[in-house]
């Protein structure tokens, strides 16, 4: 007779747990804040660049503005909107902007090949003997350099380039290549408008414009993209007394 062998029952097999709709809208929810905290962080971060990047080229006018009048020698400040960069010259040569000038650089020697071509077809229209012009080479003022201690170009903060730029001897504001901007012995330069802005935005409010007065080489900060206006006579004497301004 088989004896008979007891066995213990199947153990049960365990159900899953399902996901229920409450903890899928927790879960989406939660994704939400911090998808929503990344993009107001990144926001706040361009905008603090934006504002780094203005007062560093408010800080170079200053130095340009300053050195002419120490050295005696015409200073410009070099804006190469396509590599966002921003670098000193000083010329030992007088300078006299010329506002008709066929050459983004007003009168000075061409340093590109684009200013360079423009200048050459200028001066086949118009023959006869030209005056020298004034060249500039870049230099080192008050830490105002590539950062490495050379001469050379400083860049504007990552994420940010330049809108446009429109000096006293620009016909255009220009949105390419390179802007100048001039000083002179006696304490002069240009009025002009630098705009800076987050990226390539069109939005007014990612731009800052960076007026800058004549007479005292002081600048002011906009919001918006203010467009350059020829100032006239009495109103840049009044830019004395300005409030507000670096």
């Amino acid at each position: 007779m088989t004896p008979f062998v007891s066995r213990s029952p199947c153990p049960q097999r365990k159900r899953a747990r399902g996901v229920t709709l409450l903890e899928v809208l927790v879960v989406m929810i939660l994704v939400s804040l911090v998808m929503g905290g990344i993009v107001l962080g990144g926001g706040q971060v361009a905008s603090v660049r934006l504002k780094h990047t203005a007062t560093m080229i408010a800080g170079a006018v200053r130095v340009g503005f300053m050195r002419a009048t120490a050295t005696s020698k015409s200073q410009r400040l070099v804006f190469d909107m396509d590599e966002s960069k921003v670098w000193l010259e000083e010329s030992a040569l007088p300078m006299l902007v010329q506002s008709k000038d066929a050459s983004p650089t007003g009168g000075a020697d061409p340093a590109t090949e684009f200013e360079r071509r423009a200048l050459g077809e200028n001066d086949r229209i118009l023959k006869g003997p030209r005056p020298p012009r004034p060249l500039f080479k870049p230099v080192q003022s008050l830490g105002f350099s590539d950062g490495s201690g050379a001469k050379g170009p400083r860049p504007i903060d990552r994420g940010i380039t330049f809108r446009e730029i429109q000096a006293l001897h620009d016909d255009l504001p220009r949105i390419s290549g390179r802007a100048y901007l001039y000083f002179w012995p006696g304490g002069q330069t240009e009025p002009a408008n630098i705009q800076v802005r987050i990226g390539l935005s069109k939005d007014a409010g990612d731009t800052l414009t960076l007026v800058v007065s004549p007479l005292t080489g002081k600048v002011t900060v906009k919001n918006g993209p203010v467009p350059f206006v020829l100032p006239l006579d009495d109103k840049a004497a009044s830019d004395r007394d300005d409030r507000g301004a670096f």
